[in-house]
């Protein structure tokens, strides 16, 4: 029989890291939600959206391994993006075989404001840290990332 109650054995939620890292990630995540849904699209569509900004003329298999996603996901969330007319699919000049991805004028226009309710978004969460404190925080964050070897775009 153990000499500690249940409730000293056990730790407290809100002595992990994850805890709080899970609070912060659900606050800011809703809060872009929100936004860009409200130009009609979702934070994945987004993702991908922002990905053919960079990188117009892009084949859908470059693009999935870019995103770290599935060829499947992203041929889905393409179909979404050309049923709303903002990303177009045509055959690669240069291979009849593939295809390749290009924004159509009105993605274009809307990554941009997209753009910048991200930066609102990350403003209204982070605008109160300094730049030193910003930037530790950036290195910490990219630092897990790479040690846990987390591969793919933040979609959810």
């Amino acid at each position: 029989m153990s000499n500690t109650s249940p409730s000293e054995a056990v730790s407290a939620l809100d002595t992990h890291l994850g805890y709080w890292l899970r609070v912060v990630s659900n606050h800011v995540s809703h809060g872009f939600k929100v936004k860009v849904e409200a130009h009609g699209v979702t934070v994945a569509e987004w993702v991908v959206l922002r990905a053919l900004f960079t990188e117009d003329g892009i084949k859908p298999s470059r693009l999935a391994m870019t995103l770290g996603l599935s060829r499947g996901a992203v041929s889905k969330l393409v179909d979404r993006l050309v049923a709303k007319d903002l990303v177009s699919v045509h055959d690669d000049v240069r291979d009849s075989r593939a295809q390749v991805l290009g924004l159509r004028a009105a993605g274009r226009r809307l990554v941009p404001l997209l753009a910048a309710l991200a930066d609102q978004n990350d403003a209204e969460a982070f605008g109160h840290l300094d730049p030193a404190q910003h930037a530790s925080l950036l290195t910490t964050l990219k630092g897990i990332v790479e040690r846990l070897g987390v591969r793919g775009a933040a979609v959810d």
